[in-house]
């Protein structure tokens, strides 16, 4: 907590200025929690064990009052998306939508050295593809029949506000937005067999992703290494699949052509270690950036496809975001 909820919150503007919010909001120390538990005559450690089976419900604390009293400063500030489009041939309407976040966490003047959050990896790389992409497609050969749109989206960093913003106040209509493919801190070190889908078995992109993989020689689709830090709903292309639109994050995985999958692993776990969300993210001429390429190809491969069809990808059955785009489906003929 001390790390990432103490000080300023950044949310964005309500219509009611924030009052909405809660009076106020605060945490418990487990400590705190248990003498909580204990004045209410709950059993603390039931409760949690309890807590962790399917089918809990939510137990009274009873009348218990606390009284609290704090001082608030709101201030404002403005921040940007940035957007460009390439103009469909065909089908102008229908939107691919490319997304990258350009934010990082800025300066604390309250380290002894280096104050700046750089964000070279995180998301420099993904700002970068973005570039990339617009390139590739306005130097292919054919135009794309779809529209294919480029989305700098801000304060990712603060709660995917940038494209929260954007799926609330879309300049394209959800209705006839074709998918998402989100970019968020791609590899920097060898090259990778494996691409990974973070969210894995949610939607038809991934059909795509499979048939751009297997073109690529000797890569191949593996498992999430870490499922259970909920990647998928920690980047921009959430605020896209509430909508309804089909929203894919891929990237390099941890199998390396040099050192296989202890070599990739180790390589990961040291920028979590060091470098994630920390001013060391710096850029390194060392970085190999051939895996970065890899990737890019894929996500124009996805894209591009997308671009010259007709056809209307959802989610897979049973998804949570399936119903939202089964609504717009009229909107759509």
């Amino acid at each position: 907590m001390r790390n990432s909820w103490t000080g300023p919150q950044i949310v964005l503007t309500s219509p009611d200025g924030g009052a909405n919010q809660s009076p106020v909001i605060g945490w418990l120390t487990q400590e705190s929690a248990r003498d909580l538990f204990d004045g209410a005559g709950l059993d603390f450690d039931a409760l949690v064990t309890a807590a962790a089976q399917p089918g809990f419900q939510a137990v009274p604390i009873g009348d218990i009052r606390a009284s609290a009293s704090l001082t608030n400063t709101i201030r404002r500030s403005v921040s940007n998306n940035v957007i460009a489009v390439l103009p469909g041939s065909e089908r102008p309407q229908e939107t691919i939508i490319y997304t990258a976040h350009w934010d990082h966490l800025g300066i604390n003047p309250e380290l002894p050295d280096d104050q700046i959050y750089n964000g070279a990896n995180d998301n420099a790389t993904g700002t970068a593809a973005l570039f990339s992409l617009a390139r590739m497609f306005t130097k292919s050969p054919q135009p794309p029949q779809r529209s294919v749109v480029f989305l700098a989206v801000t304060a990712e960093e603060s709660g995917l506000l940038g494209s929260q913003w954007y799926a609330d106040n879309p300049l394209y209509p959800v209705a006839t937005t074709v998918a998402n493919i989100n970019m968020d801190a791609l590899g920097t070190n060898d090259s990778m067999r494996d691409v990974v889908v973070v969210g894995a078995g949610n939607s038809e992109l991934e059909d795509y992703l499979r048939d751009a993989v297997a073109a690529q020689d000797g890569r191949y689709i593996a498992a999430e290494p870490h499922p259970e830090r909920g990647y998928y709903y920690r980047s921009d292309h959430l605020n896209f699949a509430r909508k309804g639109i089909p929203a894919l994050y891929a990237k390099s995985g941890e199998d390396s052509i040099i050192g296989g999958r202890e070599r990739g692993a180790q390589q990961a776990q040291e920028y979590t270690d060091i470098r994630y969300h920390a001013p060391s993210d710096e850029y390194d001429s060392a970085w190999d950036l051939s895996g970065v390429v890899l990737d890019i190809d894929l996500y124009f491969t996805i894209g591009r496809r997308l671009s010259m069809e007709s056809s209307w990808p959802n989610w897979y059955e049973g998804n949570e975001f399936k119903a939202a785009r089964d609504a717009t489906a009229a909107e759509r003929e």
